[in-house]
């Protein structure tokens, strides 16, 4: 019996010594499970909170402004760029479209999303500190899993540099077009005036065709500068870059300009120093200073002078400055002088005669060989036109 007993307590205490140790073995198993779980939820969320910090860094990259609106008509993201464009500060979070852009138009087409699935190629016009913007945008309706709305995201283009584009495009368009209807309308009306019987007076012949002749040439010039513009613009030109001696390109321009000057008593002056080379095209070169010279020339003083100098700069480049005694070029003007047509005294400018492209080609050949040109003046003080060129390097 005592044997019986003494087995039956350590039967037991066998087993209890089991169940303790499975039930360490569960509680350790739980403890470890637990931890996993939270480590895997805290991976889970520093993974997430990454991802959208990714997210946002690449949305406050893009050029394109962003929104997007929750279900409650707050807005969960803005990034950069729409802030940018609407003037507020992101992320702008918890603020409504209207309250964070202040336009209601982009409010209203917001609204619009609550009935259509999408809106697309909208445009508005914002008007905020001093300058205009365009932009187009598209809204696209987000749907939860069920099919509920769950928000929209609203995506905006910048068209404010192709608006202007355009206008420069229209621009252009009438100036070619009131360029070519002058000399088009003098060359049809002596030809009809000759066709009419007044070629039969010789006097009155020559003089007509004398007309025909002169404003074919200005449209032959016309034609060519414009041809030789679109190339510029498209870097189709070719630059045949030699060893080039400025004083010596001067000179030959001046004399090119001789009887120009001479017919308006102006003295053409050329101190360029004999050192200075540079690597250029010589026939585009000479071309910019015939162009600067004959400007100079016209609207410079009858009687007065063209004075051309030179001189190295510190940073090693070349700079020649082409100045006459005229009137000056007002300074609202002068940001504008070298743009296409662009003329200061319009009526003084067609009476002189030329393209009104003169100054624009200057610009572009100049810059094709890696150069810059600018003008100073002062009214009464006449005008002084620098182009700055690389110098060539020495062997």
């Amino acid at each position: 019996m005592n044997l019986l007993l003494a087995a039956l307590v350590g039967a037991v205490a066998v087993l209890g010594f089991a169940w303790r140790h499975e039930r360490r073995a569960r509680v350790a198993a739980v403890e470890r499970w637990r931890r996993e779980a939270a480590e895997a939820r805290a991976y889970r969320e520093a993974e997430l909170r990454e991802q959208a910090q990714r997210t946002a860094a690449l949305f406050d990259r893009m050029v394109e402004g962003i929104i997007v609106v929750g279900s409650g008509g707050k807005i969960r993201l803005a990034n950069r760029a729409a802030g940018a464009f609407f003037g507020f500060e992101a992320p702008a979070v918890g603020r409504t479209i209207l309250e964070a852009t202040r336009h209601h138009e982009v409010a209203a087409v917001a609204a619009r999303l609550e009935r259509e699935p999408e809106v697309l190629g909208q445009e508005v016009r914002l008007d905020a500190r001093g300058a205009t913007r365009f932009l187009q945008f598209n809204a696209l309706a987000l749907r939860d899993a069920a099919g509920g709305q769950d928000g929209a995201i609203l995506v905006f283009h910048d068209l404010t540099r192709l608006r202007e584009l355009e206008g420069v495009r229209q621009e252009f368009v009438a100036n070619v077009s009131h360029e070519l209807r002058t000399p088009l309308s003098l060359i049809k009306s002596s030809a009809e005036t000759l066709l009419d019987g007044a070629k039969e007076d010789a006097a009155t012949l020559l003089r007509f065709l004398q007309i025909i002749d002169k404003h074919a040439n200005r449209l032959t010039l016309l034609i060519d500068d414009l041809l030789l513009l679109s190339t510029l613009d498209s870097g189709g030109i070719r630059l045949d870059r030699q060893p080039l001696a400025l004083r010596s390109a001067v000179q030959e321009a001046m004399d090119d300009l001789e009887i120009r000057a001479r017919a308006r008593d102006v003295v053409l002056e050329n101190v360029v120093p004999p050192a200075m080379i540079v690597r250029a095209d010589a026939n585009r070169i000479r071309q910019v200073l015939s162009n600067l010279l004959d400007n100079a020339i016209k609207y410079g003083r009858a009687g007065g002078r063209t004075r051309v100098t030179g001189q190295p700069l510190p940073d090693g480049r070349l700079e020649l400055a082409v100045a006459d005694d005229g009137p000056g070029i007002p300074l609202e003007a002068q940001s504008r002088v070298f743009e296409r047509f662009y003329r200061v005294d319009k009526a003084r400018s067609r009476e002189q005669g030329g393209t009104g492209l003169g100054l624009a080609i200057v610009k572009h050949v100049v810059q094709a060989h890696g150069g810059e040109v600018r003008v100073e003046s002062s009214p009464g003080n006449g005008a002084t036109f620098f182009v700055t060129l690389p110098a060539a390097a020495e062997r």
